[in-house]
């Protein structure tokens, strides 16, 4: 008997249909089935439109065996964070537009779900970020830790100017960063904010933090690609605050002087896939690039 839990978009046309369905369906089959996580009321932005979610009893996740992603990448997002610190793989349907996370279209679930309780599907495991804030002359951070699969961004509070920050890899100063926002994304997020700021597109299976200033006001507008052990940290500067937002969410409003540490995450997201996945080939579809021209 397999345990297996959804998260579902409720505004991706026929998500809430295709849960009870199935779920009607693993029920029926002796698995268990339900829905998980907390109830998101939060319409601002793509990824924070409500989930159809059961809160569980005392406020924690039930054992799963397996996650069920209903929606697009954002919800691919939470669903990672509700269950990667628990070891859960994730398996994404695409209700969205693009999709780079998930696995199976909707009409593909059920055959899916057959091929995972007969152990016929492969575990891809993605590095994630482990994030943390930390109050300046602190020894330790203590003020959020959070885990982030693409990407955490320290950027302007409303109203704002500029984000100013002195940014030091292993403790060592690198340089003083002045920019509408400050990116720093896993190879897996380099396709999401990095990517619309110019950054570097890496493929998924390399672990590397990649930094990327966005509208910089300064001379170097580069991007800076670290090694996955690489603690990288950024301390607010000036007189203005600047708002933290890990995958998509608002984590958190810094003060100046709270410094933002970043490194590898103590655990892995992992995906579920079925077969071997071409980033190359999933960029050239999903940007509708043609193939060489053999004719030229």
């Amino acid at each position: 008997m397999a345990r297996i839990g959804f998260v579902v978009h409720t505004q991706r046309e026929g998500a809430t249909a295709l849960a009870a369905e199935t779920i009607d369906w693993l029920r029926s089959q002796g698995h268990t089935a339900t829905l998980i996580g907390g109830v998101s009321r939060r319409t601002d932005d793509d990824m924070g439109a409500p989930l159809l979610v059961e809160e569980p009893a005392g406020g924690s996740l039930p054992e799963l065996d397996l996650a069920v992603s209903l929606g697009g990448d954002g919800t691919m997002l939470r669903t990672v964070d509700l269950v990667s610190q628990q070891g859960v793989p994730v398996l994404g349907v695409n209700l969205g537009r693009l999709g780079y996370l998930t696995a199976v279209e909707p009409d593909e679930l059920r055959d899916a779900l057959k091929r995972f309780l007969a152990g016929d599907f492969q575990v891809e495991a993605r590095m994630t970020l482990g994030v943390s804030v930390g109050d300046e002359g602190a020894g330790q951070p203590s003020v959020l830790h959070r885990n982030a699969l693409n990407d955490l961004v320290l950027q302007r509070a409303a109203g704002g100017h500029t984000v100013s920050a002195e940014v030091a890899v292993n403790g060592t100063p690198f340089l003083t960063f002045a920019a509408d926002s400050i990116i720093l994304a896993t190879a897996t997020g380099s396709t999401a904010y990095n990517l619309s700021a110019r950054g570097p597109i890496v493929s998924p299976r390399a672990r590397v933090q990649i930094l990327t200033p966005v509208a910089p006001h300064m001379l170097f507008d580069r991007s800076l690609v670290l090694d996955e052990d690489d603690e990288v940290s950024l301390k607010l500067c000036g007189d203005r605050p600047a708002d933290l937002v890990v995958d998509g969410w608002k984590a958190a409003t810094l003060r100046p002087g709270q410094t933002l540490y970043s490194r590898r995450g103590t655990r892995d997201a992992l995906l579920v896939r079925f077969g071997e996945r071409d980033f190359h080939d999933i960029l050239k579809r999903k940007f509708n690039l043609s193939g060489p021209n053999l004719n030229s």
